[in-house]
């Protein structure tokens, strides 16, 4: 099976920055054309402007995915410019610390909606966008897309002061598995890529605030590292091509060994 992703369109949600747009960046030089979707105009035009005004195979999506008008005009943006949309990354996701006895300070019902009703929610659409092309395609055997949700360690492992966060991953993952069943039948995968020990742009804020956990983060890895978010994109780019043709429903863990070992002392990632 091959790992190509040539000629694929991909919508990357959180690809203005970090890993969201090391994954966006990544299928674009692997010959995919993409859409980079995020809420910061300002960083994708820093990013991509000019590439995504040279009628290529860069576009970009400037909205906020927690609104259903925002999908609706992301999802009708990419078949304009591309006509069709083969590979769905839900890259963004929100990490806040808070604290799990105070009220409207745990954060659960913000990491909910940041992490999983709009991870969810985009699925749902570009699900049934694929599904519509699925029917008019002459190889009805061939799959008719994959969608990648992100997550972390911390699903399983945390910290106190990052409930409302573990919370949401392990709701994003369930959701992968639900997903995967429902849309088995239609020819479509669905996977997750679990992080731990990996440089996203939220753990970036997170060590401009506690440096000190940049240590302990690096102890507590095997390989005794933060590792880049150029390190993850091949496992992503695996689970989006025909190499994994037989993949779904599973999460992928890409952490360093951290998840190996007893205890949590700082942010997984």
């Amino acid at each position: 099976m091959s790992f190509s992703i040539t000629g694929k369109t991909a919508i990357v949600t959180g690809a203005a920055n970090g890993i969201g747009l090391a994954i966006a960046r990544h299928f674009l030089d692997r010959g995919a054309r993409v859409m980079f979707a995020d809420m910061d105009e300002g960083k994708l035009e820093a990013e991509i402007g000019d590439e995504a005004r040279s009628e290529g195979a860069v576009r970009m999506f400037a909205g906020d995915l927690r609104e259903k008008l925002a999908i609706t005009n992301l999802l009708s943006a990419t078949i304009d410019a591309f006509d069709r949309v083969d590979i769905l990354v839900n890259a963004s996701r929100v990490m806040k610390r808070s604290d799990p006895m105070m009220l409207g300070a745990d954060c659960v019902e913000d990491m909910l909606q940041q992490n999983l009703m709009t991870a969810l929610r985009v699925s749902q659409m570009t699900a049934k966008r694929m599904i519509q092309q699925a029917e008019r395609d002459e190889d009805t055997t061939a799959m008719a897309g994959t969608i990648i949700n992100l997550s972390s360690i911390t699903s399983q492992r945390t910290l106190s002061t990052l409930m409302g966060y573990s919370i949401s991953c392990a709701a994003v993952e369930q959701m992968t598995r639900a997903l995967a069943l429902t849309l088995a039948p239609k020819r479509i995968r669905v996977n997750a890529v679990s992080l731990g020990s990996v440089m996203s742009a939220s753990l970036q804020n997170l060590l401009r605030e506690e440096p000190g956990w940049r240590p302990a983060i690096e102890s507590a890895t095997p390989l005794g590292r933060i590792a880049p978010a150029t390190e993850i994109v091949e496992t992503v780019q695996y689970l989006a091509s025909d190499a994994a043709a037989f993949v779904t429903g599973q999460v992928l863990v890409v952490d360093g060994g951290r998840s190996l070992l007893d205890g949590v002392s700082a942010p997984a990632h």
